[in-house]
This record gives structure tokens, sequence and C-alpha cells, in this order.
């Protein structure tokens, strides 16, 4: 199968599909931390018709995400990369490609993207971390969990209070941004050996 994974510069999810026998190529304007024989380093919109017969697409999600919709009304030019972040995800969304999975955080109303298929979390997997994952698919069912793990631990803050996973909270302040929007091993091997051999 020839497999397209969009908006990957760490290769989790190419790698899966490679260790089990598939053509698959990230595709990122970021160099890749993996094998750059295997990775386009591009806008992928100039890729989509290349003859993929799966794509999985990571598109950003820092103007979709309901987690930073409080920033809209606090910065009028958001709104104008909202618009340009949605229509990219739209682009990937409705490709020519027979198979499509497009990955993202639960968006918020104003994103006004089309509702998710499901939503899945690390924990599914074998991973100990909690991490609310949406997934929209296209001729592709949903990822079964393979071992549930425990959430994990448990940021708490100052106050007493928890905010999420530990993971989540934790990470370096340096290339947050690129660590958090890592596919979770387990995650990439569910994918590869659920929809890889469709």
């Amino acid at each position: 199968m020839k497999v397209l994974v969009a908006c990957e510069f760490s290769q989790e999810v190419t790698r899966a599909f490679r260790e089990r026998g598939h053509e698959a190529y990230s595709c990122d304007i970021l160099p890749t931390e993996g094998n750059p024989e295997w990775h386009i380093q591009d806008d992928v919109l100039k890729h989509l018709n290349d003859g993929w017969d799966l794509m999985i697409a990571h598109p950003p999600c820092t103007y979709l995400a309901n987690s930073g919709v409080q920033h809209l009304h606090k910065d009028i030019s958001r709104w104008d990369k909202l618009k340009d972040g949605r229509a990219f995800f739209m682009k990937l969304y409705n490709a020519g490609i027979p198979r499509i999975a497009v990955e993202n955080p639960i968006p918020h109303k104003f994103a006004e993207l089309p509702k998710y298929s499901q939503i899945i979390h690390p924990y599914y997997f074998g991973e100990e971390a909690d991490k609310t994952t949406c997934l929209w698919l296209k001729n592709l069912p949903g990822l079964m969990a393979t071992y549930v793990y425990p959430k994990g631990k448990r940021y708490i803050d100052k106050n007493g209070k928890s905010n999420g996973s530990y993971w989540y909270q934790v990470l370096s302040r340096k290339d947050s941004r690129k660590n958090r929007s890592r596919t979770f091993q387990g995650i990439a091997n569910a994918m590869a050996e659920q929809w890889g051999g469709i």
C-alpha cells in the first residue's frame, strides 16, 4: 500500500507502516527526524495527487483546537489564521485519496469542521497518557483499542487542581509544539496494523 503521512516530521506513523512492508512517506515543510529517503520536505498540497492509497494527516491545530478558542477574542489576527487553518484542513479532508484519516484535537465551533468520526486516547493503545484525539475518517473503520492502560499521572497545579495529563503539562517549553504534535507509538502501531491490511 502506498501511504502518505501528511504534516509529520517525526516519522512515527511512517515508520510503523514501513515496518509492516508498506511504501510510506512522511511529508512536512520541516526536515524529518527520521529517514530522509522516506520524507518529502515540501507543501503537502502539492503531492496529494501522487497515487496514494491511504493518507493519514496531522494538520496544524493551533487556530482550530478548542483549547485555544479563548485567544480568538484577544487577538483579531487569529481569525484570519483560523480561516487559513480550516481551509488547509478541508483540502486534506477532501483530497482525492481513497482512504483518509485526519487527526486533530477537539475543535471549537468557530472552526466549522465536519463532525469527527471518533475520539481516541493514547492510553487505549498501551501508552500511559491521556490526550483527547479526534479522527475524521473516510473509507476507514474506527481504530479499536489494543491495550487499555491506566490514564497515567494527572498534573496537579500549585492550587491543588488537576489540569489534565501530566505528560501534556510538563513537556519542555522548548519545542513544546513539536513535542505535543508527535503521534504516540501505540497509536501509530494500531494505525499500521488495523488500516494497513485494508
